[in-house]
């Protein structure tokens, strides 16, 4: 982990949060289910497909990382890592935010004023939270949204 960390590859805030080899001796009944129930419907959780168009502050992956960092939070998830890649000085960035409940990624074309994000939580946690934080530091002119439960219970 250090060497990746050297590479910057992992982020210098990773959770301590782990899970030990002795939690696969907890019986069954003791095991917290994360699925959701909504509107009759049992799933394990939201997953948000959104686009920005006409974003800005899509170049800095510092920016973007406490962009993402503050949106998981103001949902409700717990950060475990993240990890961010500037593809060249001008160039847009690659990363993800790893969460207990899953994560959101982003994937940004600055010369398009375009940014991907894909979140997904299970749990507790409301991905659409996230959307308004995002949307204050990029300022999109549009945000597209697409939703799927995923994982549905039959």
């Amino acid at each position: 982990m250090n060497a990746l960390a050297q590479l910057g590859m992992v982020s210098d805030f990773p959770s301590n949060i782990q899970i030990s080899s002795a939690s696969s001796a907890i019986a069954v009944e003791d095991v917290k289910d994360y699925f959701v129930v909504k509107d009759g419907m049992k799933f394990a959780g939201s997953h948000l497909l959104v686009d920005l168009w006409g974003a800005t502050n899509l170049c800095e992956p510092s920016v973007i990382d406490q962009t993402l960092r503050e949106a998981a939070l103001t949902a409700g998830a717990t950060i475990l890592h993240s990890h961010f890649h500037h593809f060249s000085p001008n160039g847009g960035v690659s990363g993800v935010l790893v969460l207990a409940e899953s994560h959101i990624s982003i994937h940004t074309w600055p010369e398009r004023h375009f940014a991907a994000v894909d979140i997904f939580m299970c749990g507790a946690c409301d991905p659409h939270l996230a959307i308004p934080v995002m949307q204050r530091t990029f300022k999109a002119a549009r945000v597209d949204l697409d939703e799927h439960r995923r994982g549905r219970v039959a």
